[in-house]
Formats: structure tokens, C-alpha cells, sequence
């Protein structure tokens, strides 16, 4: 898409304005509150909310080495989500969209001709 949009740009003479945001740490940094958040204005039942705000409260954490055959005391995940956790991914996705919709709502309105649009790395097309 982003190959589409360059070449239509450049065979019709138009500006091209692309942004990436580059997220260091982005699970280990989503505070727990934000995935809350996305929960709720998602609809997620509330049963599963609950279930998921104790999973993610008392989630703990160790880590070990192979080289000196150390380990460490649990330690509680107090902000961040999960990496290899199968919801994860989705929750961060969800938190994510909240972010997105909040930015939609509170910026500028553009008039941006007509074409095709990305917003975060999935494609969402006005």
C-alpha cells in the first residue's frame, strides 16, 4: 500500500506525508490502566474484564541464566504486558485503537483527498 501511495503521489504531482511511530518497549511499557481502557470501550463483558485485571494484578514474573545457572525471586509485573502471553497481542492491539480513535476525534480535520490511509501497521481505510 505504502508502494500504491507513493507512485500515485508522484504520477499525479501530489505531496506525500508519511509518519511512523517507532515504540520502544511497547508491551513492557502499556500501563495496566490503558488496557482497562480498551476493555471497557471495547464492550469486553465485564466477567472478562474482571478476569483479566486479577490475571494481569497478580502476574509474576523470574528470570534465569544458562551460563550461571541463576535464577531470580518472582517479581510482580506491576506496568506492561506480557510477551508471549497469548492475549497480549490483542490487548495491546485494542489499547492501541483507543489511542488511535482519541487522536481521530481530537484532531484537525484534513481534507485528504481520496485514496487509501494507514494508521498504525493495520490498514484502515476511510
Amino acid at each position: 500500500m505504502i508502494r500504491e501511495a507513493i507512485q500515485r503521489a508522484k504520477s499525479d504531482k501530489l505531496n506525500l506525508h508519511v509518519t511512523s511511530l517507532d515504540l520502544a518497549n511497547a508491551y513492557g511499557s502499556a500501563p495496566h490502566q490503558m488496557s482497562q481502557l480498551a476493555l471497557r470501550t471495547c464492550h469486553v463483558p465485564e466477567d472478562i474484564q474482571v478476569m483479566l485485571d486479577d490475571y494481569f494484578s497478580c502476574f509474576q514474573m523470574r528470570f534465569s541464566t544458562n551460563t550461571r545457572s541463576y535464577t531470580t525471586d518472582w517479581i510482580k509485573m506491576e506496568i506492561g504486558i506480557a510477551m508471549g502471553c497469548t492475549i497480549s497481542p490483542i490487548l495491546f492491539v485494542m489499547a492501541m485503537e483507543v489511542i488511535l480513535k482519541a487522536v481521530e476525534g481530537s484532531a484537525c480535520p484534513a481534507n485528504l483527498g481520496s485514496g487509501c490511509y494507514m494508521s498504525h501497521s493495520w490498514m484502515i481505510t476511510p
